[in-house]
């Protein structure tokens, strides 16, 4: 559902991590317009708490700035508007030139990639290099 009549995004997932921090509201469509506002999943990606990989993107300098907290193992957990949870575990950490590289969107397992500008301490805008951490369902979960 449209937060407000013109909008042209939605929540579709709650976003907690471990350490306790505020939960983040992720929406649909990852425009300039909708990251001012939240993380959001990129169109195209996998459906979230689906196989494949999902992709969600957020600004370094706000909401995304926790990234640079998390830590291999970590968990942190998708809450979708059903009600239902989805945990994940953080499998890998990396730093990608997203001029000359392209994230795989094919996964047997519900995979999260949540993705934000680096370095997180640049002091201007832009730039090619993309802080990526990779989620997955915790062994016991899948």
């Amino acid at each position: 559902m449209r937060p407000w009549p013109w909008a042209d995004t939605w929540p579709v997932a709650r976003l907690h991590f471990a350490s306790g921090a505020e939960p983040l509201t992720v929406l649909a469509g990852a425009s300039g317009r909708n990251l001012a506002f939240g993380p959001a999943l990129m169109d195209g990606s996998a459906e979230l708490g689906e196989p494949g990989v999902s992709v969600i993107a957020g600004h370094r300098d706000t909401h995304f700035r926790a990234l640079a907290e998390l830590a291999l193992g970590e968990r942190f957990e998708l809450e979708l508007p059903d009600g239902s949870s989805h945990p994940y575990e953080v499998a890998a950490i990396d730093v990608v030139d997203s001029s000359n590289a392209a994230l795989r969107l094919d996964a047997a397992e519900p995979t999260i990639a949540l993705v934000t500008c680096w370095p997180f301490d640049a002091l201007g805008p832009g730039g090619a290099l993309r802080f990526v951490v990779t989620g997955r369902p915790p062994p016991s979960h899948w």
